[in-house]
């Protein structure tokens, strides 16, 4: 799906500096994609993505630990802690998504 979304922003992206319709069909071009990015339907998608990565991280983060184990420098281990740590007491993450 990532790939997907990369290719039709990249289809998207030539199409305007290729094109030669101008200003107007840029503008027509970013009003849509303004309200693609309102729209409720995609902006929920955005966030279920968004809490998903968060818990394949954590998953992920807590088998590496195991076992990895000691070897993590304690610099890491103590960013990822407070990130951890921040997380579960904010309403917003370090990107300024809700947590919720």
């Amino acid at each position: 799906m990532r790939y997907k979304l990369t290719f039709v922003a990249g289809l998207a992206l030539g199409y305007v500096i290729g094109t030669r319709a101008g200003r107007e069909r840029y503008e027509q071009l970013k009003k849509s994609a303004r309200q693609v990015a309102q729209n409720p339907a995609v902006r929920n998608t955005v966030e279920s993505a968004a809490q998903n990565g968060r818990a394949f991280a954590g998953k992920a983060f807590a088998s590496v630990s195991d076992k990895v184990g000691d070897r993590v420098p304690h610099s890491v281990a103590d960013r990822v802690r407070s990130l951890r740590e921040k997380s579960q007491g904010g309403d917003e993450d370090d990107w300024g998504t809700s947590n919720t």
